[in-house]
């Protein structure tokens, strides 16, 4: 790759990263300004407390996906090792995360194959 390509990528990366930071900073002051002081009668905020709440909610949330963000490729992954591995690697596996988490574990998988899954 050429030296010219590969710095201008990365300056549209950080472009972008700084305008996806002052756009989702400014959504969350508006907003916060906009319902809660009045709904809730709290104070109005300024950039940079809306800034320091989108840290928070990152901290505490993992982020801006979403709540499933990948999970459906991890079960679609684990579904289909389920469906290669030898009855006696099933009975081997779910032994072992049997111990590891409890009772339960592989459940699904024994079910998806009763249906045909």
């Amino acid at each position: 790759m050429k030296r010219g390509f590969v710095a201008a990528k990365v300056l549209k990366i950080i472009l972008f990263v700084v305008i996806g930071v002052l756009l989702f900073g400014s959504i969350v002051m508006w907003l916060w300004n906009a319902v809660l002081v009045q709904v809730l009668h709290v104070q109005a905020i300024t950039f940079a407390q809306a800034l320091g709440l989108l840290l928070l909610s990152k901290i505490l949330f993992g982020g801006f996906r979403g709540a499933h963000w990948g999970r459906e490729k991890w079960k679609a992954k684990m579904h289909e090792r389920w469906e290669k591995m030898s009855p006696e690697d099933r009975e081997k596996f779910k032994q072992e995360w049997q111990n590891r988490c409890g009772r339960g574990f592989g459940r699904r998988f024994e079910e998806a194959d009763k249906t045909g899954e």
